[in-house]
């Protein structure tokens, strides 16, 4: 991926655009999706989009009785299954369904995650926002090559976030296993993971005319902050100390149906038809971060390096063949 390429396109889309504005003149009818997560906060809003234009899409599920709940709010073809992405067994048998089930897969919105938690661990010991934000969702991609390999010009997109920007991967101590834990900085890599992820995989999906993205969605209220104590986010400027948001957080966060925007956009613009690997934000492609980029946008170099792609494409086979 060349970093030339890494600056807005100017697709005509907001910040704040609703996903029937970015889908307006998108088909899916035939098509197939899955969106990890797809089930609460934008995840089911995607979910919601992608089907309202004819997608069948799967949706996979740690929690089923609440998965059927919210699913139900949702009009089309929506199916789901159960899988844990903290657990490689569990996503190896939903991959599994389904090759079964379906002949191709068309798009593949990894939009699932864990944000700021205690120190946790999952599968063979690994840290587990590394564990479920990265290796999870590695571990279904690989699983789902060959649905993806059979798809015409299938796209993968895999949610990033800004806290990219705090630090990339602690090569040292990925697991967090010598240094002190520290929960941002556990978030910050594996969102740095999903990134050069993405960069890895478009350049294997492209022997097969597939692409892969990396997506920010914004600032947006979802289930995602629920280890995040009221006080911690006062002190973070995110709420105020009655839990009200302040007017400046307010005109900045989205709302869950704008919050999934840039991923339908990644995952069916026309435009990004020759681009490959690509990190965007607010609908359109992100530009590449420099000395005057705000706090809250644009993206660091360290997650657009190919060399770092592949030290962690490497990694993680290793990583996954053990698990």
């Amino acid at each position: 991926m060349s970093t030339a390429d890494q600056k807005p396109l100017g697709s005509g889309f907001r910040a704040k655009s609703e996903p029937d504005e970015l889908l307006a003149d998108i088909d899916l009818s035939g098509k197939t999706a899955i969106v990890t997560g797809g089930y609460s906060g934008i995840g089911l809003e995607t979910t919601r989009a992608l089907a309202s234009k004819g997608a069948a899409v799967i949706v996979p599920v740690r929690d089923p009785a609440k998965a059927a709940e919210n699913l139900s709010t949702v009009a089309g073809n929506v199916s789901s299954a159960q899988m844990d992405l903290a657990d490689l067994d569990s996503v190896r048998s939903f991959a599994a369904s389904v090759l079964d089930a379906v002949d191709t897969l068309d798009i593949l919105i990894n939009n699932a995650g864990i944000m700021a938690c205690p120190l946790e661990r999952v599968g063979p010991g690994w840290e587990s926002q590394f564990g479920v934000n990265h290796m999870g969702h590695f571990g279904l991609t690989a699983a789902l090559m060959p649905l993806l390999e059979k798809a015409k010009a299938p796209r993968v997109v895999a949610l990033s976030s800004i806290a990219h920007k705090r630090n990339s991967i602690l090569w040292d101590d990925i697991q967090f296993e010598n240094g002190d834990y520290h929960k941002w900085v556990a978030y910050a890599q594996a969102k740095s993971a999903n990134a050069l992820f993405a960069n890895g995989l478009s350049r294997r999906m492209a022997a097969f005319g597939g692409r892969a993205f990396s997506v920010h969605p914004g600032g947006i209220f979802t289930p995602l902050q629920r280890h995040l104590p009221q006080e911690e986010q006062v002190e973070m400027g995110w709420l105020n100390k009655d839990g009200s948001v302040p007017s400046a957080v307010a005109e900045i966060f989205k709302s869950t149906s704008q919050g999934c925007t840039t991923s339908l956009w990644a995952a069916t613009s026309p435009l990004l038809d020759d681009k490959h690997g690509l990190y965007c934000e607010d609908c359109d492609v992100a530009q590449l971060m420099d000395e005057n980029s705000p706090p809250f946008l644009h993206v660091a170099p360290h997650v657009c390096d190919d060399e770092s792609a592949e030290r962690l494409w490497t990694l993680s086979e290793s990583l996954l063949a053990i698990a």
